[in-house]
């Protein structure tokens, strides 16, 4: 039965649906919030080796990453199923993936320490955010990116291939292409 409830669960977060306490999938959701929280809370206290951090993730994932990207611990994320890594990525220290919904980084993308990649989305209805209810949206980076230190995205952005967001800043929309974006929100500066 839990792997039915898993697997619909899973399918429900891929199609955006709201989940809430009154939801059949909340204990399913639950169990997977805390299932995680538990395993980065013993790699961020154990991992002591570039293989131990890799493996770490792999398992987060639920499966193979390639052998030269790196997740460096600390790290954080809610369920590690929907966190999907390219090639050649380095995740630096201290970021966290709000995973609910998928999170693909394209080959060769740099994130820096500290950032937060968020699809967790919320009611603007204050009595329906009293249930907790959540949805994801998908992030999506391009390949060959570099977010700098401290970069927070916010659900359901697309950032283009070869972009460069500026330390500190909350991408709230899409970024182009070929861009340096800055800010809060970020916002395009130059084209590169």
């Amino acid at each position: 039965m839990r792997t039915y409830m898993i697997d619909k669960l899973k399918r429900a977060l891929d199609a955006g649906e709201w989940i809430d306490y009154d939801s059949e999938l909340r204990p399913a959701f639950q169990s997977l919030l805390t299932e995680c929280g538990f395993k980065t809370q013993r790699y961020n206290s154990t991992v002591l080796s570039a293989e131990g951090m890799h493996s770490a993730m792999e398992d987060l994932m639920g499966r193979e990453m390639s052998g030269d990207s790196i997740v460096i611990f600390p790290f954080r994320c809610d369920l590690g199923f929907n966190i999907y890594i390219g090639k050649d990525v380095i995740v630096n220290y201290n970021c966290t993936f709000l995973d609910t919904s998928r999170i693909t980084i394209g080959d060769h993308t740099k994130i820096g320490p500290g950032c937060h990649l968020v699809t967790a989305d919320h009611p603007r209805d204050a009595m329906e955010r009293r249930k907790h209810a959540v949805r994801g949206i998908p992030i999506v980076i391009g390949e060959d990116c570099w977010l700098g230190a401290n970069v927070t995205v916010l659900p359901g952005v697309t950032i283009g291939d070869r972009c460069i967001i500026g330390a500190g800043s909350v991408v709230t929309k899409d970024i182009s292409s070929d861009t340096v974006s800055v800010g809060n929100p970020a916002h395009v500066v130059k084209t590169l």
